[in-house]
């Protein structure tokens, strides 16, 4: 898929991921619309996966660690085709598929359960470290928030993944610089975040998150990297694409009523008509 398509792919999933938080009434935009592009690379151009059989042995595995970015995960698997697109209009109701954090048990394409901030990263190097031992091919992925770095087990696990060279490890960092009670730098900061993964062996590779070819070029780094795992950090904008939710702290956590839904929405109408013009 090339840049453009996927520049499209990626504005298509933010309006996915802005009408399944508008129908909840509930939920997590601006941290799910900051990963987006990172999301649609991943499921579109770099993982080894299947929709048609999920649990594939040979299959990539992923590991949402903030998982409160859930809207993000499901409007891409929905567009994949691992269930239906109606689905994202449920979110978090009661007995349905999508709820407001990952369900391995429940929800297809999804390698693991989470939302408790700062284990996901300690599964992902568990499911590289057992990759290691079966001679299996897969590799493993798992994006953090730059505010959940701020837990130990996530340091832990770094240094586990560094200790044990696990190349088959990508952890990618979205880093918007914002968290709930305000800018990680204010709260309780993580900075200087790539000196940290260096420190626990890893390679480091600091993006722009919003650029495809940036985002092309470090997986293309992580793939060839032998002997360490690979950490990107990716520079990105909370809320990006909406403007009104752009570096606004206050969308880390609401949803839009109708008024401010169509004012999203027309904002990600006219950056498609944008894209259609390139």
């Amino acid at each position: 898929m090339d840049k453009l398509k996927l520049e499209q792919t990626a504005n298509q999933l933010r309006k996915h991921i802005i009408t399944s938080v508008h129908a909840a009434k509930c939920g997590h935009p601006g941290g799910s619309l900051s990963m987006a592009d990172i999301v649609t690379y991943l499921y579109y151009e770099e993982m080894n996966i299947d929709p048609a059989n999920p649990d594939k042995k040979d299959r990539d595995r992923f590991v949402l660690s903030k998982g409160h970015a859930a809207p993000a995960l499901y409007s891409v698997l929905a567009m994949k085709g691992y269930f239906p697109e109606e689905e994202l209009l449920k979110l978090r109701k009661t007995g349905e598929m999508l709820q407001g954090h990952p369900d391995m048990k429940k929800t297809p394409g999804v390698d693991m359960s989470s939302g408790s901030l700062g284990q996901g990263i300690s599964v992902a190097a568990g499911m590289a470290l057992s990759g290691k031992l079966t001679g299996d091919s897969y590799r493993v992925y798992t994006i953090l928030g730059d505010g959940e770095i701020e837990e130990g087990q996530v340091w832990e696990a770094a240094m586990f993944a560094g200790h044990r060279k696990l190349d088959n490890l990508v952890v990618i960092v979205d880093n918007n610089n914002l968290q709930i009670d305000g800018s990680v730098a204010d709260v309780c900061s993580p900075y200087p975040i790539a000196d940290k993964f260096k420190a626990f062996n890893f390679n480091v590779i600091t993006i722009d998150g919003h650029d495809f070819d940036a985002i092309a070029a470090a997986f293309e780094e992580a793939k060839d990297t032998k002997g360490m795992p690979t950490a990107i950090i990716a520079k990105t904008t909370k809320g990006k694409g909406v403007s009104y939710m752009q570096n606004a702290v206050e969308w880390h956590g609401s949803a839009p009523n109708d008024e401010l839904y169509a004012v999203a929405m027309a904002d990600l109408e006219k950056e498609g008509e944008a894209l259609c013009q390139k």
